[in-house]
């Protein structure tokens, strides 16, 4: 019987998931580590380039891990088996499940953010199987060789320790590594950024290490670290005092003098103010658009309204309008009505009696006449008196 099959039941569930993800893993090349640098002009979330194109959907299960990583102190290593460094060649073939690539990354990781997880991340998928350890530095070693940190450096390890990427955490780790510390820890491979970091009297402190063929590098995550983050508050300075004092915190706590103390009250008044009076003239501004817009809406439907009501006009009092029409109508009918039929010529003719002329009121004089129908009204005289003397 193989040796395979003397495992034990316990021993086979890590081995069939290593070689699934195994399967899935490709190994970093360095254009995989280039498009992985972020750039601070053109660059998406989290880091994203137009190199790394669309990321891959993956399967939904649970990737995250339920505790924190553990201190090298509380890890126990068999120092029985002899420590024997597997080179670049067998650590990118793939290493047996129960010896992976020990990689080791250092740093102060004062104000934990992306750039630092981006880092880490790179260095637990340089190889295919890969044990991450993470160094971190003291206090003292830091204020003296670097400079005041924001996070003390319990609040460091802790930060460290929640990184999902992070197998294993070494508290107070040396500024220099020595052949002591990497036999030790059993360390293969040191990741860090290939730009030489010059510190404590030496122009490079992973010379030795490049040049033992230990170095692995990584790429560093542009426009984003822990100096530019104080930067921009110590620019800000006034603005994230006034927010903490928002907050509830005193002007003790903040080390603000009194009377800045009453500089942030007053400019936060002037703000409050700036800000009322900003709303109101965007206000404003919506209500005069709307009005304009409803303006413009009543004079569209009044120039609607005239040209249908001039219309209408002209076709009724225009010089072709129904008015005329109506009027010649009416006009026709008027003289039909009140014009005398004429007999027909095969009839009698009968002797008409003339119609009496029309006079003045209390007058017997009749209107005045031209000239011309002089003669004819005096005949209509003479009938008119004798006709009075009959009566």
């Amino acid at each position: 019987m193989s040796s395979c099959v003397k495992l034990s039941y316990r021993c086979w569930i890590p081995l069939l998931f290593f070689l699934d993800v195994l399967g899935k893993m490709e190994p970093p090349t360095s254009s995989r580590l280039n498009s992985r640098k972020r750039r601070k002009d053109g660059s998406g979330p989290n880091g994203a380039t137009e190199l790394d194109g669309v990321p891959p959907k993956m399967s939904r299960r649970s990737l995250g891990l339920r505790e924190p990583a553990p201190f090298s102190d509380e890890v126990e290593i068999d120092y029985s088996k002899p420590y024997i460094r597997v080179t670049y060649e067998e650590a990118m073939r793939g290493t047996p499940l129960d010896r992976p690539v020990r990689v080791y990354a250092d740093g102060i990781f004062d104000l934990f953010h992306s750039g630092h997880a981006r880092a880490l991340m790179q260095a637990k998928n340089l190889f295919p199987n890969t044990y991450l350890i993470v160094g971190v530095c003291s206090d003292e070693l830091t204020h003296n060789f670097k400079g005041f940190t924001v996070m003390n450096e319990n609040e460091r390890y802790d930060a460290v320790q929640h990184c999902r990427y992070v197998d294993e955490v070494v508290r107070n780790a040396p500024w220099t590594l020595t052949p002591e510390f990497l036999a030790e820890h059993r360390i293969d491979f040191v990741a860090h950024d290939d730009i030489p970091y010059s510190s404590a009297g030496s122009d490079d402190v992973y010379k030795h290490i490049k040049e033992a063929g230990m170095f692995a590098p990584t790429q560093r995550t542009e426009g984003i670290s822990t100096s530019d983050i104080i930067t921009r508050i110590v620019r800000d300075y006034d603005v994230y005092a006034r927010r903490n004092l928002q907050r509830g915190y005193t002007a003790k706590e903040l080390n603000v003098s009194f009377i800045n103390e009453k500089k942030y009250h007053l400019q936060e008044r002037v703000d409050k103010v700036k800000k009322r009076v900003k709303d109101v003239e965007e206000k404003s501004k919506e209500f005069v658009q709307k009005v304009e817009e409803k303006s413009i809406d009543l004079i569209q439907k009044w120039e609607e309204k005239s040209r249908e009501f001039i219309g209408n006009f002209l076709e009724m009092f225009g010089p072709e309008g129904a008015l005329k029409h109506m009027l010649k109508e009416g006009k026709g009918r008027m003289l039909q009505a009140i014009s005398p039929k004429q007999s027909p010529s095969s009839s009698p003719t009968h002797d008409r009696s003339p119609s009496p002329s029309f006079r003045w009121p209390f007058s017997t004089k009749t209107p005045p006449s031209s000239p011309a129908n002089r003669s004819r009204n005096e005949s209509a005289v003479t009938y008119d008196i004798s006709e009075d003397e009959e009566d």
